[in-house]
């Protein structure tokens, strides 16, 4: 018990930091591994309104990107020196691992802003940084899969969060492109066209194996979750790393021998991630509408709208490289659209943070 007034008055604050600094480093304790989806998603959604025009808006998401970055980043360290063993744990579980990709789709994402607007220091930092993170996880999630003991088999923790290796490979190859096009270095360019293949044919891989544990594994409303947007979000970011590829020096020796392949298959990636919408949005109609699951906060709503946000980036990038207006007016008209999820899928986040907050004092008031 507080003996005297002074320790008397500030007992409520001092009972107050003590019971909320335990709930915080709960929250950081069960840290989604896919947490950097929403820098991700704000991120590009940032580019994407630049891309129209808006650049006070785009500023605006880009600053709340690198904010939201930095208090992720310091929140991941938190997790790893006061609760290693739930990261190593997400790390090795399969359902789980891919999620923490999103860091380095998310550095490249911000890099790429950097880049626009003319500081090619910090985005090639941000690449630097985010290519050691790739590197570890790109063998060491795989590994781990592949050659440690296993409770159940492998596939059947197959979810669209796998497709997260895709995305943040490509993110690589979009960075790699941007360097070696404002350096001319044909070292750069070339790793930039094999980092862009090597996500063509993981794409190709993953989309087997997903789909795979879909139609082999009972599906649930439960299971069906918003990841497998990301189904058609690798798609885009395909395409976007394809553009900056044949944004490239045409005299390259990798852009000469793989210039008409990487448009080809870049337009075809395009066009199947527009035919994966219409499906997608089945797949939540079934989970919501038929299924009656609650449509409530969950970090994987931010797998919805990165991949729209990405797609209309990627799709004006591409129609403007290619000279394909229908293109560029569908990226347009699909900025907003993901403008119209990022603020939805916010409103049920703060709905979700001021629950919390409101459970918190309803336990300080009872304790």
């Amino acid at each position: 018990m507080p003996s005297t007034p002074a320790q008397r008055r500030l007992a409520p604050l001092a009972d107050y930091l003590t019971h909320h600094h335990a709930r915080l480093d709960s929250v950081i304790a069960n840290l989604p591994s896919a947490a950097f989806s929403f820098v991700m998603a704000t991120g590009i959604l940032s580019t994407g309104l630049d891309l129209v025009g808006q650049t006070f808006l785009a500023w605006i998401f880009f600053w709340i990107a690198v904010i939201a970055g930095a208090l992720l980043t310091i929140a991941i360290f938190w997790r790893g020196i006061v609760h290693p063993a739930r990261l190593v744990s997400d790390l090795r579980d399969p359902a789980k691992s891919f999620g923490f990709f999103t860091i380095v789709a998310a550095a490249n994402v911000l890099g790429l802003h950097y880049d626009m607007a003319g500081n090619a220091a910090v985005g090639r930092i941000l690449a630097v940084l985010a290519g050691i993170i790739w590197f570890g996880l790109n063998y060491g999630i795989p590994a781990s899969m592949l050659l440690r003991k296993q409770q159940s088999p492998v596939l059947h923790s197959a979810n669209g969060s796998w497709f997260l290796w895709v995305v943040a490979t490509q993110s690589m190859a979009t960075a790699l492109a941007v360097v070696g096009e404002t350096t001319t270095t044909q070292f750069v360019g070339a790793a930039a066209t094999g980092m862009w293949g090597i996500g063509l044919m993981l794409y190709m891989i993953i989309g087997t194996l997903v789909t795979l544990r879909l139609l082999v594994v009972p599906n649930r409303p439960e299971n069906l979750s918003p990841t497998y947007w990301i189904f058609m979000g690798a798609t885009a970011i395909t395409v976007l790393a394809g553009a900056k590829v044949l944004a490239m020096p045409a005299e390259f020796p990798a852009a000469i021998s793989t210039t008409q392949f990487v448009s080809g298959a870049s337009y075809v990636l395009w066009a199947v991630g527009m035919w994966w919408i219409p499906l997608l949005l089945i797949f939540g109609i079934w989970r919501h509408g038929i299924k009656r699951f609650p449509l409530r906060y969950e970090t994987s709503l931010w797998a919805i709208v990165f991949p729209l946000g990405m797609l209309s980036a990627a799709t004006i990038f591409f129609g403007t490289n290619e000279d394909i207006s229908v293109m560029v007016l569908t990226g347009q008209v699909g900025v907003w659209i993901a403008a119209v999820a990022w603020i939805f899928t916010t409103a049920l986040m703060i709905q979700r943070y001021i629950a919390w907050l409101t459970e918190g004092r309803g336990l300080t008031r009872s304790s």
